[in-house]
C-alpha cells in the first residue's frame, strides 16, 4: 500500500471516532489543553498502578504519552459534564491475550476523586453498547489483579461472565507479577442479557 493511502486510512479512522454521552459523562477524543487534567490523576500513586502502569512523573511524561492518545482511535477520555474536567480514560483495545480479529479488550482508569460514585460503570456500559452496536464485535473481554476490587465491582456490574484465573499473567512496571482475573463478554449474551434488561441503565 502507498504512503498516502496509508495515511488517508489513519486520517479516516482518527475522523471515525464519535462522541458518546451518558447521564452524566462525555466519552471524547483527547486534545492537547488536557494536559493538566491528565497529570493531575496520571502522577496519583493510587492509580496507574491497579491498571499496571508506572504513575507520570513529570508533565513532560503526561505530554508525550497525551500525543499517543490523540492519535489513538481506541483511547477515550471521560469528561465530568459538570465541571468539562478530564476525569479519566477508557478504551477499546485488541487483547493480547487472544488470537481473534474481531475480539476487543474493555481497559479504563478513573481518578480517584471520583471513585465510589458510579462514574466507571457508567462509562464502561456506554463503551460496551458501541462496541456490540456501532463496531459489531463478537467479544469483549476485561481483565483485572486480584487486589482491584474496585474494578471487579465494575466489571461485575457491567454483566461480564468470569472465565477464570490466569496465574501469573502480567509483569508490571515495576517488576511485580500479577494473576489475571478474566472475564467477557459475547454479542449473543449481550444482546440476551444486557439489551433486554430495563433496569441495566
Amino acid at each position: 500500500m502507498k504512503l498516502m493511502s496509508i495515511l488517508n486510512l489513519f486520517s479516516k479512522k482518527r475522523c471515525a471516532m464519535p462522541v458518546l454521552e451518558t447521564e452524566r459523562l462525555i466519552l471524547r477524543r483527547f486534545k492537547k489543553e488536557d494536559l493538566d487534567d491528565f497529570y493531575e490523576y496520571s502522577r496519583n500513586p493510587n492509580v496507574g498502578p491497579n491498571a499496571g502502569w508506572k504513575p507520570h512523573a513529570s508533565r513532560q511524561e503526561s505530554k508525550e504519552i497525551l500525543k499517543y492518545f490523540i492519535e489513538n482511535p481506541s483511547i477515550w477520555a471521560i469528561v465530568d459534564k459538570d465541571t468539562q474536567k478530564v476525569i479519566g480514560s477508557i478504551g477499546l483495545h485488541d487483547d493480547r491475550k487472544r488470537d481473534y480479529e474481531n475480539a476487543k479488550m474493555l481497559g479504563y482508569v478513573l481518578a480517584e476523586p471520583y471513585w465510589g460514585r458510579g462514574l466507571m460503570t457508567e462509562a464502561a456500559k456506554k463503551m460496551i453498547e458501541y462496541a456490540f452496536e456501532e463496531l459489531k464485535i463478537d467479544l469483549l473481554s476485561v481483565y483485572h489483579y486480584p487486589h482491584n476490587k474496585r474494578s471487579q465491582r465494575v466489571i461485575e456490574k457491567c454483566g461480564f461472565h468470569y472465565e477464570g484465573l490466569l496465574r501469573r499473567a502480567s509483569t508490571i512496571y515495576n517488576g511485580k507479577v500479577y494473576d489475571d482475573m478474566c472475564y467477557s463478554l459475547t454479542r449473543e449474551e449481550y444482546y440476551r442479557e444486557i439489551k433486554k434488561d430495563n433496569n441495566y441503565y
